[in-house]
Protein backbone atom coordinates (compact mmCIF):
# COMPACT_ATOMS: atom_id res chain seq x y z
CA UNK A 1 0.00 0.00 0.00
CA UNK A 2 1.17 3.69 -0.28
CA UNK A 3 2.52 5.79 2.33
CA UNK A 4 -0.98 7.40 2.87
CA UNK A 5 -2.55 6.17 5.80
CA UNK A 6 -6.14 4.69 5.47
CA UNK A 7 -7.40 7.71 7.67
CA UNK A 8 -5.78 9.92 5.05
CA UNK A 9 -7.52 8.06 2.23
CA UNK A 10 -10.24 7.91 4.28
CA UNK A 11 -10.61 12.03 4.20
CA UNK A 12 -9.58 12.51 0.67
CA UNK A 13 -12.79 10.07 -0.78
CA UNK A 14 -15.24 11.87 1.55
CA UNK A 15 -13.69 15.51 0.52
CA UNK A 16 -14.17 13.94 -2.78
CA UNK A 17 -17.91 12.81 -2.46
CA UNK A 18 -18.76 15.99 -1.16
CA UNK A 19 -17.32 18.20 -4.06
CA UNK A 20 -19.25 15.70 -6.94
CA UNK A 21 -22.16 16.13 -4.85
CA UNK A 22 -22.50 19.71 -5.55
CA UNK A 23 -22.04 18.94 -8.90
CA UNK A 24 -25.24 16.76 -9.07
CA UNK A 25 -26.92 19.27 -7.22
CA UNK A 26 -26.78 21.76 -10.36
CA UNK A 27 -28.79 19.18 -12.13
CA UNK A 28 -31.15 17.74 -9.44
CA UNK A 29 -34.73 18.96 -9.84
CA UNK A 30 -34.34 19.92 -13.18
CA UNK A 31 -34.71 16.74 -14.96
CA UNK A 32 -31.62 16.38 -17.74
CA UNK A 33 -32.13 14.54 -20.52
CA UNK A 34 -31.92 11.01 -20.23
CA UNK A 35 -30.17 8.55 -22.19
CA UNK A 36 -30.50 4.85 -22.40
CA UNK A 37 -27.09 2.73 -22.04
CA UNK A 38 -26.88 -0.48 -23.66
CA UNK A 39 -28.07 -2.66 -20.83
CA UNK A 40 -31.36 -0.50 -21.08
CA UNK A 41 -30.08 1.48 -17.74
CA UNK A 42 -30.07 5.56 -18.05
CA UNK A 43 -27.89 7.66 -17.83
CA UNK A 44 -27.82 11.80 -17.42
CA UNK A 45 -25.03 14.66 -18.40
CA UNK A 46 -24.55 14.56 -14.76
CA UNK A 47 -23.36 11.06 -14.24
CA UNK A 48 -20.50 11.51 -17.01
CA UNK A 49 -19.69 15.29 -15.59
CA UNK A 50 -19.48 13.57 -11.74
CA UNK A 51 -16.96 10.47 -13.30
CA UNK A 52 -15.13 12.87 -15.31
CA UNK A 53 -14.72 15.28 -12.01
CA UNK A 54 -13.84 12.41 -9.99
CA UNK A 55 -11.07 10.71 -12.43
CA UNK A 56 -9.37 13.75 -12.87
CA UNK A 57 -9.49 14.40 -9.29
CA UNK A 58 -8.24 10.97 -8.16
CA UNK A 59 -5.29 11.14 -11.50
CA UNK A 60 -3.46 14.30 -10.39
CA UNK A 61 -3.42 12.96 -6.53
CA UNK A 62 -2.53 9.53 -6.92
CA UNK A 63 -1.25 9.29 -10.45
CA UNK A 64 -0.06 5.28 -10.09
CA UNK A 65 -4.11 4.16 -8.81
CA UNK A 66 -6.64 2.73 -10.90
CA UNK A 67 -9.52 3.76 -11.74
CA UNK A 68 -13.02 1.96 -12.21
CA UNK A 69 -16.20 3.47 -12.88
CA UNK A 70 -19.56 2.89 -14.75
CA UNK A 71 -20.07 5.23 -16.87
CA UNK A 72 -15.79 5.42 -18.68
CA UNK A 73 -14.56 1.70 -17.54
CA UNK A 74 -11.02 0.99 -16.05
CA UNK A 75 -7.91 2.60 -16.14
CA UNK A 76 -4.65 1.39 -15.05
CA UNK A 77 -6.06 -1.69 -14.96
CA UNK A 78 -2.84 -3.50 -12.72
CA UNK A 79 -2.48 -1.45 -10.31
CA UNK A 80 -2.84 -2.57 -6.87
CA UNK A 81 -4.65 0.07 -5.44
CA UNK A 82 -7.69 0.94 -7.15
CA UNK A 83 -10.45 3.24 -6.71
CA UNK A 84 -14.10 2.19 -7.83
CA UNK A 85 -17.04 4.68 -8.21
CA UNK A 86 -20.53 5.06 -9.11
CA UNK A 87 -20.80 8.84 -9.93
CA UNK A 88 -24.56 8.56 -9.48
CA UNK A 89 -26.25 5.32 -7.70
CA UNK A 90 -30.04 5.87 -7.93
CA UNK A 91 -30.05 7.40 -11.48
CA UNK A 92 -33.75 6.38 -12.04
CA UNK A 93 -34.58 8.30 -8.11
CA UNK A 94 -31.99 11.35 -9.88
CA UNK A 95 -34.07 11.97 -13.28
CA UNK A 96 -37.08 11.67 -11.15
CA UNK A 97 -36.77 14.37 -8.55
CA UNK A 98 -36.23 11.82 -5.61
CA UNK A 99 -33.20 12.53 -2.74
CA UNK A 100 -32.55 9.07 -2.20
CA UNK A 101 -29.68 8.49 -4.75
CA UNK A 102 -26.08 9.09 -3.95
CA UNK A 103 -22.48 8.46 -4.94
CA UNK A 104 -20.11 5.98 -4.28
CA UNK A 105 -16.27 5.56 -3.62
CA UNK A 106 -14.86 3.11 -3.00
CA UNK A 107 -11.06 1.78 -2.69
CA UNK A 108 -10.00 -1.90 -2.69
CA UNK A 109 -5.80 -2.73 -2.54
CA UNK A 110 -4.84 -5.83 -3.86
CA UNK A 111 -8.67 -6.61 -4.45
CA UNK A 112 -9.38 -6.02 -0.44
CA UNK A 113 -12.08 -3.43 -0.61
CA UNK A 114 -10.63 -0.76 2.20
CA UNK A 115 -12.79 2.32 2.56
CA UNK A 116 -16.39 3.46 1.38
CA UNK A 117 -17.93 6.94 1.55
CA UNK A 118 -21.86 7.07 0.47
CA UNK A 119 -22.62 10.50 -0.08
CA UNK A 120 -26.60 11.75 -0.45
CA UNK A 121 -26.32 15.25 -1.54
CA UNK A 122 -29.72 15.97 -1.87
CA UNK A 123 -30.05 14.89 1.77
CA UNK A 124 -26.72 16.36 2.56
CA UNK A 125 -25.94 13.24 4.58
CA UNK A 126 -22.03 11.19 3.97
CA UNK A 127 -21.54 7.48 5.65
CA UNK A 128 -18.21 6.74 5.46
CA UNK A 129 -15.87 3.87 6.89
CA UNK A 130 -12.58 2.45 6.50
CA UNK A 131 -11.20 -1.17 7.63
CA UNK A 132 -10.59 -0.85 11.46
CA UNK A 133 -11.91 2.31 11.75
CA UNK A 134 -15.77 1.58 12.20
CA UNK A 135 -18.29 3.62 10.28
CA UNK A 136 -19.56 7.28 10.95
CA UNK A 137 -22.50 9.12 9.46
CA UNK A 138 -22.13 12.92 9.66
CA UNK A 139 -19.23 12.44 11.78
CA UNK A 140 -20.66 9.98 14.41
CA UNK A 141 -20.28 6.66 15.24
CA UNK A 142 -22.78 4.22 13.60
CA UNK A 143 -23.79 0.71 14.14
CA UNK A 144 -26.52 -1.76 12.53
CA UNK A 145 -29.50 -2.69 14.94
CA UNK A 146 -29.85 -5.54 17.05
CA UNK A 147 -32.73 -7.41 15.56
CA UNK A 148 -32.46 -10.99 15.38
CA UNK A 149 -35.76 -12.47 14.32
CA UNK A 150 -37.17 -11.89 10.53
CA UNK A 151 -40.74 -11.44 11.67
CA UNK A 152 -39.50 -8.22 13.48
CA UNK A 153 -37.12 -6.81 10.35
CA UNK A 154 -37.68 -4.04 7.86
CA UNK A 155 -36.39 -5.30 4.50
CA UNK A 156 -35.41 -3.10 1.90
CA UNK A 157 -34.84 -3.80 -1.46
CA UNK A 158 -34.50 -1.64 -4.57
CA UNK A 159 -36.92 -3.89 -6.50
CA UNK A 160 -39.34 -6.43 -5.76
CA UNK A 161 -39.80 -7.20 -9.16
CA UNK A 162 -37.16 -7.67 -11.84
CA UNK A 163 -36.80 -9.32 -15.43
CA UNK A 164 -35.71 -12.86 -13.49
CA UNK A 165 -38.79 -14.17 -12.46
CA UNK A 166 -37.03 -16.99 -9.55
CA UNK A 167 -35.14 -14.02 -8.36
CA UNK A 168 -38.59 -12.30 -8.19
CA UNK A 169 -40.35 -15.02 -6.44
CA UNK A 170 -37.17 -15.08 -3.94
CA UNK A 171 -37.69 -11.74 -2.95
CA UNK A 172 -41.30 -12.07 -2.76
CA UNK A 173 -41.01 -15.34 -0.10
CA UNK A 174 -38.67 -12.50 1.93
CA UNK A 175 -40.80 -9.94 1.88
CA UNK A 176 -43.61 -12.34 3.48
CA UNK A 177 -41.39 -13.77 6.19
CA UNK A 178 -39.91 -9.94 7.25
CA UNK A 179 -41.75 -7.42 9.68
CA UNK A 180 -42.31 -4.83 6.86
CA UNK A 181 -40.81 -4.30 3.36
CA UNK A 182 -40.28 -1.39 1.83
CA UNK A 183 -38.42 -0.28 -1.75
CA UNK A 184 -35.97 2.62 -0.05
CA UNK A 185 -33.83 1.02 -2.61
CA UNK A 186 -30.31 1.80 -3.98
CA UNK A 187 -27.37 2.55 -1.75
CA UNK A 188 -29.99 4.55 0.22
CA UNK A 189 -31.55 1.42 1.51
CA UNK A 190 -27.42 0.06 2.59
CA UNK A 191 -27.83 3.52 4.28
CA UNK A 192 -30.63 2.51 6.55
CA UNK A 193 -28.69 -0.53 7.34
CA UNK A 194 -25.27 1.01 8.50
CA UNK A 195 -26.98 3.29 10.64
CA UNK A 196 -29.57 0.68 12.35
CA UNK A 197 -32.76 2.37 10.63
CA UNK A 198 -33.27 -0.81 8.80
CA UNK A 199 -32.29 -4.31 8.87
CA UNK A 200 -31.40 -6.15 5.64
CA UNK A 201 -31.31 -4.83 2.08
CA UNK A 202 -31.43 -6.93 -0.84
CA UNK A 203 -30.05 -6.18 -4.71
CA UNK A 204 -30.72 -8.95 -7.27
CA UNK A 205 -28.27 -7.39 -9.73
CA UNK A 206 -25.15 -5.60 -8.26
CA UNK A 207 -21.93 -4.36 -10.40
CA UNK A 208 -18.32 -3.82 -8.53
CA UNK A 209 -18.77 -0.25 -8.46
CA UNK A 210 -22.64 -0.54 -6.71
CA UNK A 211 -20.76 -2.81 -4.43
CA UNK A 212 -17.28 -1.23 -3.49
CA UNK A 213 -18.23 1.20 -1.35
CA UNK A 214 -20.97 -0.13 0.57
CA UNK A 215 -19.03 -3.33 2.04
CA UNK A 216 -16.36 -1.74 4.28
CA UNK A 217 -19.69 0.57 5.60
CA UNK A 218 -21.74 -2.06 6.22
CA UNK A 219 -18.55 -4.60 7.49
CA UNK A 220 -17.36 -1.24 9.80
CA UNK A 221 -20.78 -0.78 11.23
CA UNK A 222 -20.87 -3.99 12.84
CA UNK A 223 -23.08 -6.01 9.70
CA UNK A 224 -22.49 -8.53 6.82
CA UNK A 225 -22.20 -7.94 3.19
CA UNK A 226 -22.34 -10.75 0.79
CA UNK A 227 -23.42 -11.90 -2.25
CA UNK A 228 -27.26 -14.07 -2.42
CA UNK A 229 -24.44 -17.43 -1.77
CA UNK A 230 -23.12 -15.94 1.52
CA UNK A 231 -19.83 -15.00 -0.27
CA UNK A 232 -17.89 -11.87 1.21
CA UNK A 233 -17.37 -10.26 -2.49
CA UNK A 234 -17.87 -7.14 -4.82
CA UNK A 235 -18.02 -8.64 -7.72
CA UNK A 236 -21.05 -11.65 -8.16
CA UNK A 237 -23.58 -9.60 -9.67
CA UNK A 238 -26.01 -8.96 -6.43
CA UNK A 239 -26.07 -8.69 -2.63
CA UNK A 240 -27.22 -8.86 0.64
CA UNK A 241 -26.58 -6.61 3.79
CA UNK A 242 -27.76 -7.12 6.78
CA UNK A 243 -27.25 -6.90 11.03
CA UNK A 244 -25.56 -9.84 10.77
CA UNK A 245 -28.26 -11.59 13.40
CA UNK A 246 -30.50 -12.00 10.26
CA UNK A 247 -28.07 -12.88 7.66
CA UNK A 248 -28.53 -16.61 7.23
CA UNK A 249 -32.22 -16.63 7.52
CA UNK A 250 -32.10 -14.33 4.86
CA UNK A 251 -30.08 -16.62 2.83
CA UNK A 252 -31.65 -19.55 3.14
CA UNK A 253 -34.80 -17.93 1.66
CA UNK A 254 -32.88 -16.36 -0.97
CA UNK A 255 -31.29 -20.07 -1.77
CA UNK A 256 -34.40 -21.91 -2.16
CA UNK A 257 -34.42 -21.82 -6.04
CA UNK A 258 -32.06 -20.72 -8.86
CA UNK A 259 -32.32 -16.94 -8.33
CA UNK A 260 -28.56 -17.41 -6.68
CA UNK A 261 -27.47 -17.71 -10.42
CA UNK A 262 -24.14 -15.47 -10.82
CA UNK A 263 -24.64 -12.75 -13.74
Amino acid sequence: MAAESLRDLLEVAVDLAEEAGKITLQYFGNYPAVETKADMTPVTVADREVEAYLRAAIASRFPGDGIIGEEFGEERAGAARRWIIDPIDGTFSFIHGVPLYGLLIGVEQDDEPLLGVIRLPALDETVAAACGEGCRWQGRKTTVSTVSELSAALCLATDLGGQDPTQSSALRRLAAATGATRTWGDCYGYVLVATGRADVMVDPVMHVWDCAALLPVIEEAGGVFTDWQGRRTIRRGNAVASNGLLHDQVLALLSNSRETRER
